[in-house]
């Protein structure tokens, strides 16, 4: 089974609370079920006999999970209750127990497995359907392309591998990782900067562990915009920066401080502490499709946290947050490309 690539976590995460102010599901739920002390427990027990995939409410704990990756990133051992979470998942695939709300979530973004490229040169950005979406984040984008004098191919479409690797479908991911790399192969892309950080962390992290090679250089849109040392004439001012799942746990990449640094941004602590996900099932991608009650329960959590919701600027990491954000908790939200444009 994948999660025997995890007993570490296994053995050690089922006697351990320390993270459990960490499992925002676990918080918006008031659950032990949702906390990776129990899901750990659960695990053991699947490896002992005792537990088995045929418990629907065991199946679908697991695909509550925010995924944020917090609790490894604070972790003091580093215990990857996050990977031993994805690799759940596959086994859920595997032995054919998937929810059939996840089933036919998975054969959606199957079909949807292919992109066009519009325009001229071997720089391309990568419009991913959650980005296009949202009109004034695909504006700025292009504000800071044009700041850059940069006219990019672009290049839109479906999966790319990341949501079905999250639902447990690695063959699948697999498969669509190759695709997406020949495409960009075909399409002679040097460097590709992508808006969204969850394909980032695709391009990034899975596709090396599926072995599958890209044929160009990737770049987060802060990356992309510090390297072409756009130029920034207005200050932004006082902020409320979310740390992004993909950008802070998973990458453990500071191009949003650096980002936000050359905005001269004024980044002014939010919430209780600084180690909670605020990213409203971020890492889960595509928990707003699965359990969109879930992330307006999480939207509303964070609202709570807001010194003034009508007037705060809360800057995230992708369109995804922000919508959450913006729809159920009512807050001022825009994403970090939108703050860099606005400083143009």
């Amino acid at each position: 089974m994948h999660i025997d690539k995890y007993e570490e976590a296994i053995m050690n995460c089922r006697f351990c609370f320390m993270c459990r102010h960490l499992s925002a599901i676990g918080n918006v739920r008031f659950t032990e079920v949702d906390t990776p002390r129990i899901r750990a427990a659960m695990l053991y027990g699947l490896r002992t006999g005792t537990n088995s995939f045929d418990d629907e409410d065991f199946v679908d704990a697991l695909y509550r999970q925010d995924l944020s990756a917090c609790c490894v990133h604070h972790c003091v051992n580093h215990y990857d209750e996050n990977g031993l979470a994805l690799a759940a998942r596959a086994d859920v695939v595997e032995a054919g127990k998937a929810p059939e709300a996840v089933r036919k979530l998975a054969a959606k973004l199957e079909k949807s497995v292919g992109w066009k490229a519009e325009g001229k040169g071997d720089v391309a950005w990568f419009l991913d359907e959650t980005t296009a979406s949202d009109k004034a984040a695909v504006a700025a984008a292009k504000r800071l392309f044009s700041a850059a004098k940069v006219s990019p191919k672009v290049i839109t479409g479906g999966c790319i591998g990341k949501a079905l690797k999250v639902l447990g479908y690695l063959p699948e991911a697999k498969a669509a990782a190759e695709r997406f790399a020949a495409f960009l192969k075909d399409e002679g892309v040097k460097t590709l900067v992508v808006s969204n950080p969850a394909a980032v962390n695709a391009l990034k992290q899975d596709y090396p562990e599926f072995g599958v090679k890209l044929p160009c250089e990737v770049k987060s849109m802060a990356g992309f915009v510090m390297q072409a040392k756009v130029k920034f004439s207005k200050p932004a001012g006082e902020v409320y920066a979310l740390a992004d799942d993909f950008i802070r746990n998973y990458q453990g990449c500071a191009c949003m401080d650096k980002l936000l640094a050359a905005l001269k941004a004024v980044n002014k602590p939010f919430g209780t502490n600084d180690e909670e996900t605020y990213n409203c099932g971020e890492g889960a991608v595509v928990l707003d499709k699965l359990h969109p009650e879930l992330v307006k329960a999480l939207a509303e959590y964070v609202a709570a946290r807001a010194d003034d919701p009508k007037k705060d600027r809360i800057v995230v990491g992708s369109v995804y947050t922000k919508k959450a954000l913006v729809k159920y908790g009512r807050l001022n939200a825009v994403t970090l490309d939108e703050l860099a444009a606005s400083c143009l």
